[in-house]
Order: C-alpha cells, then structure tokens, then sequence
C-alpha cells in the first residue's frame, strides 16, 4: 500500500495502470492509492495492527513505471493473542501445514531465522528459544498466544470490534438479502439456534470471502476447472460464494477475468490418514537455489523463482485443455537437505513418511525418477544437464531465472553468484507434484470505487455493497505485487465502512 507521501501515490498510481489488465477501472486505482494512507493511519489509531520496520519486499514487476525495491507491500507484526481474552479462541487458527507443531513464524526476519536454522548458530538458537517459548503456552493455556501474520491482523481487528461492543457472530452463514423498494435492507442468517433476520438501515456489506471453495462456480470462472482439471483452494472450507450468489439475486453483476481469475498459487497436495489431501502452497522453496520445475516431457517452462501467480500462469500456457496444468519440482539431496521441499521440512525432520505416503519420490538416478513421476526420461536427463551447465557459472539464459528483484528476495544470499541458481547433481534426487491451487478468487461482483455494487446496467443497487473477495479484484486478473488481495480488500472495506457510516 502506498505512503501519504504525494511522490509516491504518484508512482504507486503509474505503476498500477501500468501492471494492470485492459480490464482494469481507472476509477478504482485512484480510490485505492488516495484511501491507502487513511487506512494505515486508522490501523495505527484505532486498533492494535501494527506493521514491521524491518521487511521489505520489492514490487513484483521490476520494469514497470513507478516500481520501487520496497515500502509498499507491509508485513503484519506479531501481536499477544492474550488481548482477546476469552474470545481468543474464537480466533480461527493458522493452517496446520504451514506451521510447526501449531507454530505459525512470522513472515520476514524470522522465517529467515527458521530457514537458516542449521546454518547459523544465531538462527539456532532463535528457533530453540521461540520454540520453548510456543511450547510453554501449549502447556499453560492449551493453545498458542503470539499471533503472527494474518492471524496477527485477524485478531489486531477483531480486538478494536469488540471494544466497540460490536456483535461478532461465528458459525452463522448469510441466506438471503431483503429488499425492499428495491433497496437491500436487511439479511436472514442461519445460527447455530435457527433462522434470524437482520435489518440494515444504512445497508449491507458483502465480505464473504469470495467463490474459491464453490465447485460450480470454479468451473464457471476457472479456465483448467472447466477444462476438466482439480483444483485445490487454500481458503477455508466455508467459503463457497454465498456473497456472490446472494447479489445475483439481488440484481448484481459478476466479473470474471479469465486466466487471472484467482490468486494462484502451486500447491502439492499432502495425503492424509483420513483417505483425503491437504494443499500445501509453494511460496519460497521454488526460488532456493539447486531445483527446477518441468511438465511431464520433461522440459521447464519458466521462472521457477518468479512470483506465485506468475509461475502458475507459466505452467498452465495459453490451452489448459491440451496438457495437465501440473508439474514436478526436481531436486537433489543438497538441496532438501538445506531446505526442504514443500511440507517436506529440511534436516533434521525425517522424510521416510512423506516417502510411504507418496508425497516424495526419491531415486538415486534420474531415470528411475522420471520413472515414478510419469515424466519423459530421456528428455529430463537433457533438462538437468543443460541446467547445469548454465548453473556452475550462475546463470539461466532460458528464462532468467534470479535476474529480478523479487527472485533474489526469495534466494539464498549465501548462494554465489546467483542465490536462485545451483546445480542438481548430488545423488539421490527427489520431487514433488503440484498443481493449480489457489489463495483466494479475484472473479466476484462488479462493483464501483465506493464499493457500491453495480447492477447489469451499471447501475448502483441501493443499500448494497461489497469488499475483500466478494467484490472483483481490481487488479483485473493481474497480481503486481505482494498482498494484492488483502491490500484492497482493507482499503475498499475501510471505504465501505466510511459510506455506511455517513450514509
């Protein structure tokens, strides 16, 4: 999100219109540049959502007008869930795979830390003393009390809402709006004790969490899902469109941006005792140095380093009808031994359930590798070789690879001359199959700049509005830098909110 500082609203708005899709709404970018800068000073004065100093992430699109190295994409602080008091359990909690025994590390500083944790004596010890630390509140409280990232943000929230004495209702879903006049007033919910209907005399707001877990709609508006391919969703169970169904009804009109349809994201899917599959997203291991990423005929088809979004994008092509949007991550045993792969955790976490299960496949050649994944042999065998030869001297002429900022963020430093580059050649090797998953929809309800939603003539619906997933992204089926879903979603709601009230 931008700074008040007018030179960068400037070039934050260039290079918004610059990343952006031809689908994109002028109207839009310049709501979300100018009300960035109220909101960040609301979080600071309202509620306790705080910010680090000490992350930085680079725009994802390094050549566009108006990029910057760092400042716009925040980072959540941690914050003592002991605030909420006895709500704190009402708190949904991370998701088990991206933790550690329930712990959640905090994006920046010290995921580094958890990273370098058999490297450094200082990460060492960071990692032992964070752990006992989580483990003792285990102990006393039967749950962990350091909220961190999206937690951290959920609860900083949730903490200014009930300070306010404002009624916080979970296990409840919403039906059906209520109209009256043609004005939406009101909404019936479904509670764990019955039906209730809800009036609203300054109007409804839309924040349900988007399409992401509605099977009909993803065949709807994901290409490979209509196509005839899975697809896992990171999101929770519950999100299954109920906003966007609830305004169709009303009269709204829903966007869809076709192959941007979603914040994608590669996921490998864990088996689990029960018979079924849990997503696990691959963030940062695709980006370490010493792994590739190729199709089953063996070739690579892009910047494994590059953004999530993109990356998917590279994988799946132009025709998601022609060939299966997945593809294996090919390492060797330095490399998963340095830094896992996907829920694979680095040395010293075991491997051999991951091998029973199916998650992993190991050979200690790459024939029989390719064997086991399905992938052409011969054709691998040339993709390792060829990759190699450019990874000794830390280069990528096919695609690139660790020539972007945003690659290098996600390298390894220590890693000369190309912390997103190394060679695979230690024996045994291993891989993991992914997939399209994804972290939340940017298909939903049109809406306008105050977050009004539009009718199919372009004509506001009275009493209506939506924000966060619910709304189409207004992004327009692009992702140009980090936090492109929540970022809006807090700047529109703010916005929201700020309508109803003076409504």
């Amino acid at each position: 999100m931008p700074s008040d500082d007018d030179a960068d609203l400037v070039k934050c708005h260039a290079y918004l219109e610059d990343t952006t899709g031809p689908q994109s709404e002028p109207a839009k970018i310049t709501a979300f540049v100018q009300n960035a800068g109220a909101l960040l000073k609301f979080l600071s004065e309202e509620t306790l959502v705080r910010f680090q100093k000490d992350v930085s992430i680079p725009d994802y699109q390094q050549d566009a007008i108006g990029a910057t190295m760092h400042g716009r994409s925040r980072v959540v602080a941690a914050m003592d869930g002991r605030v909420l008091g006895a709500h704190l359990g009402r708190l949904r909690a991370p998701l088990r795979v991206l933790t550690i025994a329930g712990l959640m590390p905090a994006a920046g500083s010290e995921m580094r830390h958890f990273f370098n944790a058999t490297r450094s004596y200082q990460s060492f010890f960071y990692v032992c003393k964070r752990l006992l630390g989580h483990g003792m509140q285990l102990l006393q409280t039967g749950r962990r009390r350091t909220l961190t990232n999206g937690n951290a943000l959920a609860g900083g929230l949730f903490k200014a809402a009930l300070d306010l004495n404002v009624m916080v209702f979970t296990q409840t879903s919403a039906q059906s709006l209520i109209k009256k006049n043609g004005r939406v007033t009101g909404a019936i919910l479904t509670t764990p004790i019955g039906t209730k209907e809800v009036s609203a005399s300054r109007g409804v707001i839309l924040a349900s969490g988007g399409i992401s877990g509605n099977s009909e709609l993803q065949n709807k508006h994901y290409p490979h899902v209509e196509a005839g391919h899975s697809h896992k969703t990171m999101s929770p169970p519950e999100i299954q469109g109920d906003g966007l169904t609830m305004a169709i009804l009303a009269g709204a009109k829903a966007l869809s941006y076709g192959h941007g349809s979603a914040a994608w994201v590669p996921v490998s899917l864990i088996p689990t005792k029960q018979g079924t599959v849990q997503p696990f997203p691959h963030f940062a291991d695709r980006a370490k140095p010493g792994l590739i990423a190729v199709r089953a005929d063996g070739r690579r088809f892009g910047n494994e380093a590059a953004p999530y979004f993109d990356f998917i994008r590279d994988m799946c092509g132009a025709d998601t009808s022609k060939a299966k949007p997945e593809a294996w991550l090919i390492c060797d045993d330095r490399f998963i031994t340095k830094y896992g792969l996907g829920y694979v955790r680095p040395f010293p976490f075991p491997k051999r359930r991951h091998l029973r299960s199916g998650y992993l496949q190991k050979s200690h050649n790459l024939a029989n590798l390719a064997k086991a994944c399905g992938i052409d042999a011969v054709a691998l065998n040339e993709t390792v070789k060829a990759h190699n030869k450019c990874a000794a001297v830390g280069t990528d002429p096919e695609f690139g690879r660790g020539a972007s900022a945003i690659d290098l963020a996600h390298g390894d430093p220590s890693q000369k001359p190309n912390a997103c580059v190394a060679p695979i050649t230690l024996a045994p090797f291993f891989a993991v199959k992914v997939q399209v998953g994804c972290l939340g929809s940017f298909a939903g309800i049109h809406t306008d700049a105050q977050t009004r939603v539009l009718g199919n003539l372009g004509i506001p619906i009275p009493g209506l509005f939506a924000c966060g997933a619910d709304a189409a992204s207004m992004m327009a089926g692009t992702y140009p830098a980090g936090g492109i879903s929540l970022g809006p979603a807090m700047v529109f709601g703010h916005i929201a909110g700020r309508a109803i009230a003076s409504a």
